[in-house]
Order: structure tokens, then sequence, then C-alpha cells
């Protein structure tokens, strides 16, 4: 974690507190040494900005590491409605390629 940045991050955040680019990457920042401060981040962003498809993903990888495979179930399957919804086509393959590994269906021909 880089502390300047993060302290740049909130600067921004205080600048403009509805920012989900920023909130996003707060979240990016803390991800490795504090999951849980991370999962509060992304919570706030799939509660205030539930548009911003970039969160679903990896919201929903944390909770899987965090043992939360019901929750990260519910986040890759609102994901996959809103990237649908929003037309990114990108983000809602990826979204269902991470469900499908986490829910045993991804299998390749021997």
């Amino acid at each position: 974690m880089n502390q300047s940045r993060l302290e740049q991050l909130f600067k921004f955040l205080e600048e403009d507190p509805n920012d989900s680019f920023t909130l996003y990457a707060i979240a990016t920042e803390y991800r490795k040494e504090n999951p849980q401060k991370a999962l509060e981040f992304y919570e706030r962003l799939l509660a205030e900005h539930e548009s911003y498809v970039g969160t679903y993903y990896h919201a929903a990888k944390l909770y899987e590491e965090l043992g939360q495979s019901d929750v990260a179930e519910r986040t890759y399957k609102k994901g996959m409605q809103v990237s649908r919804q929003e037309g990114n086509m990108h983000a809602f393959s990826e979204l269902q390629q991470a469900y499908n590994k986490m829910m045993g269906l991804d299998y390749e021909d021997d």
C-alpha cells in the first residue's frame, strides 16, 4: 500500500466525496494489506454507484477470498445484470467466467 498515494486519493475524495473512480482507487490501494478496509469501499461503491461496473468483479473476488461465497455469488449475478444493462459485454463476460469458476462450472475438455 502506497501511503502517499492513499493520502492523495483521500484529498481527492474530500474534494469530491461522490467520485466513484476515487472510491474504487482507494479500495484498490487497501486490497492487499487491509482487505476489510477495501471491502468497506467496495460496498460503498456497490450501494452508492450501482452502475460502476468495475466494482462487481473485484468485490465478488474479495468476498470469495474472505469465505463469503453467498455474498460473492449475489455480487457476481448483480454485476452481470448491471453490465448487461450498461451494454458492457466485456465486463459481463469476465463476471460470468469468474462466477462459473466459483460455482465449479468451468471445465475444459481433456
